[in-house]
């Protein structure tokens, strides 16, 4: 999707937040929140808005830290969220892939200490040498560029993800959701850190519970994942979640407070965003942002 649009709260004192959800507060309240499972014609594996850093720098002079954000679609969230800092997030999206693609996210921070990891678990390749947390995103993404994928190490991290959120955090999860990992995981292993938009659906078939019908639409415009975390703020500053040690480790711990929360839901719908302001009104949540994309130009059409 290539523009975005963030709708930023007053600037009222937020009241608190859960500091941290149990486990079966998280998967309860993703499941309570969210409606029927719904189609687009993309699998959005990763975003492909070349520009969207562009509005942090006006966005911080608005939008409170400490709050709440809510958002749309797969990785630039992260970046979003590491600008904004907020208590508490929650991922709106009208297919059921893009919450498996967050339950994929959120194992793969918990397992990784820092971002060269995060990077290798999730693209499946070794760690190059010579990464450390000092090394800007154009060094760690210019080593894995160079690294070939292992089907081992895939494997290993499909195995590894699963065992987090069934045996770790005690998900239930279904068949379903097992194949949406899956289909996510094994994508970013394929195409590396050169995976754009449209990489997935250009040679795979997606199963139905990713929610991607397939046929024209947005391109890659040959945005890649390396670009997108290498991309800056228009004004010279890189402000990707993998940009820095710091960025990183805030979404780290926010995943593992269970504090990002994934919901199927459809903007034109009648119960995700109306359920999310409930739930947020009886904790007495306040949203400093919310990241649409350009889902409107799809409500007008």
């Amino acid at each position: 999707m290539y523009a975005q649009a963030i709708v930023v709260a007053s600037g009222r004192t937020a009241p608190p937040v859960p500091a941290e959800l149990t486990d079966k507060q998280f998967w309860s309240l993703s499941k309570d929140l969210s409606e029927e499972d719904g189609f687009f014609r993309s699998d959005n594996l990763l975003s492909n808005e070349t520009s969207f850093q562009y509005v942090i720098p006006e966005l911080l002079k608005t939008a409170k830290q400490g709050r709440v954000y809510l958002g749309v679609g797969p990785e630039q969230n992260f970046t979003y969220i590491a600008a904004l800092k907020p208590a508490m997030a929650f991922i709106i999206d009208i297919r059921h892939g893009n919450l498996d693609v967050h339950l994929m996210y959120k194992a793969l921070f918990e397992l990784s200490k820092d971002r060269a990891e995060f990077v290798s678990r999730l693209f499946s390749r070794k760690r190059p040498d010579g990464l450390t947390a000092t090394s800007t995103a154009a060094e760690i993404f210019d080593a894995y560029l160079k690294a070939e994928g292992s089907k081992e190490i895939y494997e290993e991290n499909l195995r590894a993800v699963e065992d987090v959120l069934i045996k770790k955090h005690g998900l239930p999860l279904t068949a379903g959701d097992l194949d949406g990992l899956r289909w996510a995981l094994s994508n970013y292993y394929q195409f590396g850190p050169s995976i754009n938009y449209g990489s997935s659906l250009s040679v795979n078939v997606p199963p139905t519970i990713v929610g991607a019908t397939g046929g024209y639409g947005f391109g890659s415009n040959g945005v890649t994942y390396a670009s997108l975390m290498t991309s800056d703020d228009g004004t010279g500053q890189y402000r990707s979640y993998l940009g820095s040690e710091e960025n990183f480790a805030f979404i780290k711990d926010l995943e593992a407070r269970n504090l990002v929360v994934p919901v199927v839901g459809d903007f034109s719908g009648n119960k995700a965003i109306r359920a999310v302001a409930d739930y947020l009104k009886g904790v007495g949540g306040m949203v400093s942002a919310f990241y649409l994309s350009n889902v409107e130009q799809f409500l007008f059409q």
